[in-house]
């Protein structure tokens, strides 16, 4: 299928620090290609019949509300399709894959999260009944912060394993040897995630890896689809993006913050990865609250 030729590795705003990250947000379309990230995502929308789902193999028009868990480095994506309603409601929550680590899940409380979490790399579709249950806790959460937060989201995260009908969508798992499993992106990925406010040539990252510049970037373009330099420029953009959100800086501060040299690159760095300027970005999503 055309729609599957061209998954994208997401860079989320999660830095290695944060722990959870909450989107919650009213659109009329969606724009965001077929994607994977390493990180865990609950996804619920409403007011999105005839939204096409992907999630792996599993290709499916979607009802009028939906809850799906996507475990770690399963491509996926929403595709507007032949949904006509202008107001479709997205919460969205990331966490990183080993946010809750070996020990924690081993008791036994944590064990029908555990279990969820295995079959999460199939991506599981919750029934309409728990979506629908669970949908006032969930839209209250970007409104939580700190502990509260990571309470309630574990609490809901156990209502759902625990909740009826489950149904696994994909028939295949993601590879586990994707991105981060691999040493020589995963030492680009810390070092372009310490050094991004800096200064970083591809020339320093390919001697970091031991690989000749021609190699270096196409090795980038295969495992990320991305360039080297396109690459930097997302790390860079997704912690504007937080920046834009969360502080009072100014446009031209955060620029700089972030490694961009001038603010007219900035600006036309970040309209090309987020399809809009800086300042709107700002607007559109002052209903995001990262939760550290």
């Amino acid at each position: 299928m055309d729609i599957l030729k061209k998954v994208h590795r997401e860079i989320t705003p999660l830095s290695p620090e944060d722990s959870f990250l909450v989107f919650d947000r009213v659109k009329s379309d969606f724009d965001f290609p077929i994607h994977f990230h390493p990180e865990y995502e609950l996804n619920f929308i409403s007011n999105g019949k005839g939204v096409r789902r992907v999630v792996g193999d599993s290709i499916e028009e979607i009802d009028n509300v939906e809850l799906v868990l996507i475990g770690p480095n399963l491509h996926h994506g929403w595709l507007t399709n032949v949904c006509e309603s202008g107001k479709i409601h997205e919460i969205t929550i990331q966490f990183h894959e080993h946010l809750f680590n070996e020990g924690l899940l081993t008791r036994k409380i944590m064990k029908p999260i555990k279990d969820m979490f295995e079959r999460s790399i199939h991506g599981i579709l919750f029934s309409k009944k728990a979506s629908l249950e669970i949908y006032e806790r969930i839209s209250q959460l970007s409104k939580l912060d700190s502990m509260d937060y990571f309470l309630e989201l574990i609490s809901i995260l156990h209502d759902l394993a625990n909740s009826r009908n489950q149904r696994l969508l994909s028939t295949y798992t993601a590879n586990r040897e994707s991105f981060e499993n691999s040493d020589k992106i995963k030492t680009v990925y810390e070092y372009v995630q310490e050094n991004f406010s800096k200064k970083i040539t591809l020339a320093e990252v390919a001697d970091l890896v031991s690989m000749s510049h021609v190699s270096f970037n196409r090795f980038m373009k295969k495992r990320t689809g991305k360039t080297f330099v396109d690459y930097v420029n997302d790390v860079r953009i997704g912690y504007a993006a937080i920046r834009l959100i969360e502080k009072d800086n100014s446009i031209s501060e955060i620029a700089y913050f972030c490694g961009f040299n001038n603010i007219a690159n900035f600006n036309r760095v970040f309209k090309k990865v987020k399809k809009c300027t800086p300042s709107q970005y700002k607007n559109e999503f002052s209903g995001i609250k990262r939760i550290l």
